[in-house]
C-alpha cells in the first residue's frame, strides 16, 4: 500500500468518526483491534468512541500533522471542544477547551489493527 493510499485511508477514516457512521466503522478498523497495548476488539472500539462523543457532543477529529510510513501511520489531532463533565479526571463541565492527541497506528491492509496515543493533558490543565 502506498503512502497516498493509507493517508486517503485515514482521511476517510476520520471522517467516518465525525459523520458519526458507526455502522461504517468496521470498514476502517479490524475486528480484533487493540488500544495502547490493549485488547478492546472493534465493539469495545465503537463503545469508546460512541462515549467520548456522549461526553463531549461537538467532537471534531482535525488532523494537525500526519506522517505515513506504510504500514503506519502517525497523526496529530487538534480538538477545540466543550466537553460537558469532567474529561481525563479535569473538571471541565461545560468549558471550551483546545487539545491534542499524538496517535499512532499499525494498519493491517486497509484497516487499523493496533492503536496507541497519548492526549496533551498539560494543555488541557493550563486552560483550567
Amino acid at each position: 500500500m502506498s503512502d497516498l493510499d493509507l493517508s486517503t485511508i485515514y482521511r476517510r477514516y476520520l471522517d467516518c468518526l465525525n459523520k458519526r457512521d458507526w455502522a461504517s466503522l468496521g470498514q476502517f478498523v479490524e475486528d480484533n483491534v487493540s488500544h495502547n497495548g490493549r485488547p478492546i476488539g472493534l465493539s469495545g472500539y465503537r463503545t469508546r468512541l460512541e462515549q467520548d462523543i456522549l461526553d463531549i457532543p461537538d467532537l471534531r477529529f482535525e488532523i494537525e500533522l500526519l506522517v505515513t510510513e506504510p504500514p503506519f501511520v502517525a497523526s496529530r489531532l487538534r480538538f477545540d471542544c466543550t466537553p460537558t463533565h469532567a474529561f481525563l479526571g479535569l473538571p471541565i463541565d461545560g468549558k471550551r477547551i483546545v487539545f491534542a492527541e499524538n496517535v499512532f497506528y499499525a494498519f493491517r491492509g486497509a484497516r487499523i489493527a493496533q492503536v496507541w496515543s497519548v492526549i496533551d493533558k498539560t494543555a488541557i490543565e493550563a486552560q483550567l
